[in-house]
């Protein structure tokens, strides 16, 4: 399976879109299923210079795009943060294990310590969302503290990992 890693432009929210709303991804992010295009597109055309986002696109058979996995990089804008951000990362979940994330974090990580010279990246991760711990500690993120009751999710409050890497 051949893909590659894109700066997100206009025109991606209904990708992206797509994939935030598709079971086995919505449930482990932010996301919800009746999210709108709209506020996907908002979202891009309203990002700042301390927002870096970037796509995972394969080919249809068709030849045209399918985004398959989406990844930020966000720079604390407040002086005294700017050594520090925070990460998200989302795979369809037909391409799961097969390192999209990976290069995907590559991707970030990459930006974070050769361009930005970032000291701390940090993310928050649901506690049972096992994959994702093990590619994060791959990365040389590590535990920092949980958040009990921090997430509603399909009618119930999960905890979630706070994950850092400190260099």
């Amino acid at each position: 399976m051949e893909f590659y890693i894109r700066p997100v432009k206009a025109g991606d929210g209904a990708g992206i879109n797509e994939l935030r709303r598709m079971v086995g991804v919505f449930e482990n992010i932010l996301g919800m299923p009746s999210e709108r295009i709209k506020q996907n597109e908002d979202i891009i055309a309203n990002m700042d210079d301390n927002t870096h986002a970037f796509v995972a696109v394969s080919k249809n058979d068709d030849g045209s795009e399918i985004i398959i996995g989406s990844a930020s990089l966000n720079v604390f804008p407040n002086h005294r943060k700017r050594h520090r951000a925070t990460i998200g990362i989302f795979v369809h979940k037909d391409f799961h294990g097969k390192g999209v994330g990976k290069k995907l974090m590559e991707t970030l990580l990459e930006l974070a310590d050769n361009w930005l010279m970032l000291v701390r990246v940090e993310l928050a991760v649901y506690v049972e969302n096992e994959s994702a711990i093990k590619l994060y500690k791959k990365f040389g993120f590590e535990v920092e503290g949980i958040m009990k009751k921090a997430i509603i999710r399909n009618g119930t409050h999960i905890d979630e990992y706070l994950m850092a890497r400190v260099k």
